[in-house]
């Protein structure tokens, strides 16, 4: 409803400021002064005091004068309070908060007839993924979600690096080295086990018989000019230890959860032409240079003075000249792509964005969300293993025994007998552990660096997943006791009923959800929708303390505040689902 609210208020505000004879250009609508009894207010008094030749103040008396209550839907009244013009919502506005909440789906926007492309993680696959880069499908996937909620058909890609070199060294250390002469794999999962080909192959490069190394680099070259000349042979030969590191790093990412639409490969772009076909648009443009044994762009008029270098002496290409491809094939097929990246990647980003311009693309369909790091504080307890720094499956194996700890240290022997077991206790482990995880990650800034710390993350009081979590397990904890003594929350209720601060405070914020996804979707902010959660998970509690529901004073109150714990249970539940923090049913 705040959407609908929101739209009606800005159409009759700039109607008011026509019939004055003021510009319509800037509404300045936003949210009311603290302490101010008002959904909505406009500080546009601030902008036309000056042509007015008058104060803020009495602009703003004038400007309310001239709002047609009447005709705008869900306005009650419009009242100003010094220079700014507030506005007021009904209770037909309330009623029908209440009652699009109570629909599982809510917060769910209209199909928009747009289909979006998102792109994120993409790690290479040359090992575990490293909790260095557990931002990226953690922030990615709630991008995702958010873009899915907002009424967008969404496909999720990883883009698989399997043509560089990397892929080539990794190759040919597996087929080269003995297992035996391996130490043991740090976990029972594919991408554990073969990391440790790839790293004595690395080690031998650097510190190995000179002539040895001479001829590995000649194997590894050929193994390179076999995929981009789109040798059958070659190719199964690196797929083979593509895919099976991959499955690895999906098992991993699925505990997370990120789940993929499609693993989209490079050698894709070589093998079906796109990438020798961008080569030869591009060494017909004009920026194209043939310097230092390689053909590159320059793309000094974009204000980018390194040369892009798209195709080396021997005839390969690079990552960049087959992204390009990639991304021509995207354009072909979605209406909006939106790339999720390390901030060490913006200069790429960059020459990638010009050159498509360049090539005749329209980049205003190319969105791109840059994040930074996560580190963790020393001295945190996490098992560091020689050589291989922090994996993410540590760190969610972390998370889960410190949350069962947390979970167990708040049960007592009643509830330990009579209602958790210990699959239940394991459920809720997982469930707040890897909940805490996400749910700190995404709700800072992505540009920000963070530092992950496990007391923050984990405190049951303070603004986390779990405090959020325990919210929608008291709602629904509240609804099951309903079910019991024969309440259904779906009863039909007078909204007029919830009349105390508290309750409407509670229906307002649930009001605001579907916008909070909306523009988290269109400025990919997920740490929109969790800052949105820490507010909703404040004036709950401020419900519970103050509403009793099942112990209410009549049956109508019971009613309607139970039918207001369902829509409140619907609108957290999902305002999880876009962070992709599960919503657990008890704790």
């Amino acid at each position: 409803m705040f959407r609908q609210f929101r739209s009606a208020v800005a159409a009759a505000l700039t109607d008011a400021l026509a019939d004055l004879g003021y510009p319509t250009d800037d509404l300045g609508i936003e949210d009311p002064p603290d302490g101010v009894e008002a959904t909505l207010a406009s500080s546009v008094a601030f902008r036309l005091a000056g042509e007015a030749g008058a104060p803020p103040p009495q602009v703003a008396d004038e400007v309310a004068e001239a709002v047609d209550v009447d005709a705008t839907a869900y306005l009650a009244a419009v009242a100003t309070n010094g220079p700014y013009v507030n506005f007021v919502v009904d209770d037909a506005y309330l009623a029908d908060t209440l009652d699009a909440a109570r629909d599982p789906e809510y917060g769910r926007l209209p199909d928009r007839g747009e289909s979006v492309v998102v792109e994120h993680t993409s790690a290479n696959p040359t090992g575990p993924v490293h909790v260095g880069r557990a931002r990226n499908p953690i922030v990615g996937d709630a991008v995702a979600n958010a873009i899915d909620y907002a009424g967008y058909d969404v496909d999720r890609h990883y883009y698989v690096n399997d043509a560089g070199r990397q892929m080539a060294v990794f190759t040919w250390a597996y087929e080269t080295f003995d297992e035996s002469d391996l130490p043991d794999p740090e976990r029972d999962k594919p991408d554990y086990d073969l990391v440790r080909y790839y790293r004595e192959g690395n080690a031998f490069l650097e510190d190995g018989d000179e002539a040895a190394v001479e001829q590995a680099e000649a194997e590894i070259q050929s193994i390179m000019q076999g995929l981009e000349t789109g040798d059958e042979e070659t190719y199964e030969r690196v797929s083979e230890v593509v895919d099976t590191v991959l499955s690895g790093m999906r098992e991993t990412l699925a505990r997370l959860p990120a789940e993929f639409d499609e693993f989209v490969k490079e050698t894709r772009f070589i093998r079906d032409g796109a990438a020798d076909d961008v080569v030869d648009r591009l060494r017909d443009l004009d920026e194209s240079v043939y310097e230092e044994d390689a053909w590159q762009l320059d793309l000094s008029a974009f204000g980018i003075e390194k040369l892009l270098v798209f195709l080396r002496s021997d005839g390969t290409t690079l990552y960049t000249t087959r992204d390009l491809a990639h991304h021509e094939w995207k354009f072909d097929n979605y209406d909006r792509a939106v790339t999720v990246i390390g901030e060490d990647h913006k200069l790429a980003f960059d020459q990638l964005r010009y050159a498509l311009e360049l090539l005749g693309h329209d980049t205003e369909q190319l969105d791109q969300l840059f994040y930074s790091w996560v580190n963790l504080p020393g001295g945190e307890g996490m098992s560091t293993r020689a050589g291989t720094g922090i994996d993410l499956d540590d760190l969610l194996d972390e998370a889960i025994d410190r949350a069962r700890e947390e979970v167990e240290s708040r049960m007592d022997d009643r509830i330990r007998d009579d209602d958790l077991s210990e699959d239940d206790v394991e459920r809720i482990a997982r469930q707040v552990g890897i909940g805490a995880v996400r749910y700190d990650i995404v709700s800072k800034q992505p540009a920000k660096s963070i530092t992950f710390e496990w007391d923050r993350a984990l405190d049951f009081e303070a603004q986390s997943a779990p405090y959020v979590q325990y919210v929608h397990a008291r709602c629904c904890g509240i609804v099951a006791e309903a079910g019991d003594e024969g309440l259904a929350p779906d009863a039909a209720v007078d909204p007029a009923t919830l009349s105390t601060p508290e309750e409407r405070a509670l229906l307002h914020v649930i009001a605001q959800f579907p916008a909070v996804v909306e523009e988290a979707a269109e400025d990919l902010e997920p740490h929109r929708v969790a800052t949105y959660t820490r507010e909703f998970a404040e004036t709950f509690n401020a419900f519970y303390r103050e509403c009793p529901v099942l112990t209410a004073d009549d049956e109508a109150t019971r009613e309607a505040r139970l039918a207001l714990v369902a829509a409140a249970r619907h609108t957290i539940a999902n305002a999880l689902d876009v962070l992709g923090v599960e919503a657990p049913e008890s704790m």
